[in-house]
């Protein structure tokens, strides 16, 4: 698989959840943490997703945000 993010994050599908619409579909990455990510149902079915499956999440964005309190 090749891609120009720079970001490409290895887990395990934990969660589908499957709307009218779109899926919620949550990656569970090593040491616990989660990214969630909001695709369509065809793209579930067309990546074969399924929980326990190993899935990547890519981020490719220009900008991230932080914030303090």
């Amino acid at each position: 698989m090749k891609y120009s993010a720079r970001n490409a994050l290895k887990g395990k599908v934990k969660e589908i959840e499957i709307g009218q619409v779109a899926a919620e579909v949550v990656i569970e990455l090593p040491g616990g943490a989660q990214v969630v990510s909001m695709i369509t149902k065809e793209s579930v079915d067309n990546l074969g997703l399924k929980v326990g499956k190993e899935a990547y999440a890519i981020i490719k964005a220009s900008n991230v945000i932080l914030g303090v309190d």
